[in-house]
């Protein structure tokens, strides 16, 4: 993670512009990775998103990625985050 900090990073340009997503993330003296199937995304409006690290952690963020809460620790390194909407 550049400069200790855990961030998500979202377009609203078609990939023109991004802006970071960091409220409720490690910003300093995190170093985790995300790997590429370790991010889902729910069914929802407005959709929840998903992502486990290699440090362990899973986070969720339920408004779209305006803001996020670590819902697991101390996991093994996060491969693959899979997601399932329950009506």
């Amino acid at each position: 993670m550049h400069e200790g900090r855990l961030r998500v990073y979202r377009s609203r340009t078609g990939g023109n512009e991004w802006e970071a997503l960091t409220k409720g993330l490690p910003q300093k003296n995190c170093y985790v990775n995300v790997l590429r199937d370790a991010m889902a995304v729910d069914s929802l409006d407005k959709c929840g998103i998903y992502f486990g690290t290699t440090g362990g952690q899973v986070y969720c963020s339920p408004n779209a990625g305006n803001s996020w809460k670590a819902i697991v620790h101390d996991l093994p390194a996060v491969l693959s985050v899979e997601v399932q909407t329950l009506r």
